[in-house]
């Protein structure tokens, strides 16, 4: 495991790595921007939560720059815990995320798509957030979900669908940890999004119906395979680190864990980068290089 001790990972030209303030759950906001200050990330992405700081820009803005970590990306808050934050009204909290963007600095929203009982929001999502991200250079960037499951039930909790891809979206962030709940192809949802992948939520799961946002590495994700192939993408986004460290049983392991996350992301970041400058140019028909 990466000992914090030693430093920050090894910083990569190219993509930026940002640490998702969700990561050290049940610790706050201000312990994110302190942890990725002194592990070394790229920045933050900022959880948009029901702990007050993720809601005041004044507050973040301030974190930002006492630990020279900037925000790289908003995540709306769309969970069932935020339902009260920033209104109730679901198009109201996206406004919010947006200027909050535009206010700190950042590329990217991160939305999830509606419940299925937000009935009026479900069926104008997919034109109100191409009307939105018309009205903005912030990215929208909507997030692929997972079907609920109890024993052998399975409840599809999200509209129009949980699988992102089946909607016209103009920017998608992947998360390895609900491709591993939902059981589904990950590379083949990562194919469907084509050059409209956006931002990518890097973390990894075993299948589990419970969302497991395990450590890079640690499950059954291609976590590696995708790392290296957003360079041939012509990936322009960010990589966040989003995992579970709320059982970790001191400061010391949720450190670590973070730190190996960051460590497994420029290694292979690094790696893709490095085979891509060492390749041969490839040739057209007549011979030359192309």
């Amino acid at each position: 495991m990466a000992n914090p001790a030693a430093g920050p990972a090894a910083r990569a030209p190219g993509v930026k790595v940002a640490l998702s303030t969700a990561s050290v759950y049940p610790e706050n906001t201000a312990t994110a921007f302190e942890i990725a200050g002194r592990l070394g990330y790229d920045g933050v992405e900022v959880m948009v939560w029901t702990d007050p700081v993720s809601q005041d820009l004044d507050a973040l803005r301030a974190l930002s720059d006492r630990h020279e970590v900037p925000v790289l990306a908003i995540h709306a808050p769309c969970l069932l815990i935020t339902q009260r934050v920033w209104s109730t009204d679901p198009w109201t909290k996206l406004k919010r995320a947006r200027a909050a963007a535009e206010k700190l600095g950042a590329s990217t929203v991160v939305v999830h798509p509606p419940f299925r009982w937000q009935r009026q929001y479900a069926r104008d999502f997919v034109s109100g957030v191409w009307r939105m991200a018309d009205e903005t250079d912030v990215r929208f960037a909507v997030e692929n979900m997972y079907p609920w499951r109890y024993r052998d039930r399975e409840m599809l909790a999200y509209a129009p669908d949980w699988d992102v891809t089946k909607e016209d979206y103009r920017h998608f962030t992947v998360d390895l940890s609900h491709t591993a709940t939902a059981r589904t192809d990950t590379m083949a949802m990562v194919d469907r999004m084509g050059d409209r992948l956006g931002h990518v939520h890097l973390a990894d799961g075993k299948g589990s119906a419970k969302d497991e946002h395990l450590v890079p590495g640690r499950g059954d994700q291609p976590c590696a395979e995708l790392l290296h192939g957003l360079a041939d993408r012509g990936f322009d986004g960010h990589v966040v680190i989003e995992v579970n460290t709320r059982r970790a049983v001191s400061v010391a392991e949720r450190e670590a864990d973070l730190a190996e996350a960051l460590s497994f992301t420029r290694r292979h970041l690094a790696d893709a980068r490095a085979r891509r400058l060492a390749a041969p140019p490839r040739t057209g028909r007549a011979g030359g290089a192309v």
